[in-house]
């Protein structure tokens, strides 16, 4: 549903007990797995600066993520990889990530604030937020821990595949990836079922 920051901290005030937040990063790309973070934040503990991680420069994510690693009740990462995002595609693979984030908390929240409008399988209370990533400080937090950790992992992909320029585009349909796939064709990290890479891969086929 659509709410306000402040209908947010109005139901958040009226529920029982801990919440988390959680988002993902890397739906759109052509390559790499799909991330989630789980966040449960402190209270007592004031980060500022949260917000959706799209908005912030490398520099304060990477400052916001110690913060939140440092102070945070609990947090989680959670995956899906490659194979994952083919078989059963990405909207699901995302699910499937924040559950596995979720489930790897240190601490069971009493309630779920996920970001978007679709709420994963997950036995847990679940709140799907529109925005949320922009109006949930949990949310926030679990953007930017879930944005940093895919981005890390893009860098480490660049060191295995130089030739795709993953450390710069992170695997995004970038004009610079779209060049380098029809250059050399695809590697084990791209997504198979990804329009862009379908037509690469057949046209290396001929």
């Amino acid at each position: 549903m659509h709410y306000t920051k402040d209908q947010i901290s109005d139901f958040i005030r009226s529920q029982r007990g801990c919440h988390a937040g959680v988002d993902e990063a890397g739906r759109g790309p052509l390559a790499g797995p799909v991330i989630a973070a789980a966040v449960i934040l402190n209270p007592s503990v004031k980060i500022p600066g949260l917000d959706d991680s799209k908005k912030l420069s490398v520099a304060r994510r990477e400052f916001l993520e110690k913060e939140i690693q440092q102070h945070a009740v609990a947090w989680a990462i959670g995956r899906a990889e490659v194979h994952e995002i083919d078989s059963i595609n990405i909207l699901q693979a995302s699910l499937l990530a924040m559950c596995r984030a979720l489930d790897a908390l240190a601490k069971t929240p009493d309630f779920v604030l996920v970001d978007g409008n679709k709420a994963p399988p997950c036995n847990y209370s679940l709140y799907p937020v529109i925005k949320g990533d922009q109006i949930v400080e949990a949310i926030s937090a679990a953007s930017i821990l879930a944005k940093q950790t895919r981005d890390r992992e893009l860098q480490a992909l660049h060191k295995q595949y130089p030739e795709y320029g993953f450390e710069k585009h992170k695997g995004y349909p970038t004009k610079m990836h779209i060049e380098a796939l029809e250059k050399y064709g695809i590697c084990q990290a791209h997504r198979l079922s990804y329009a862009p890479v379908k037509r690469i891969l057949e046209e290396f086929k001929k």
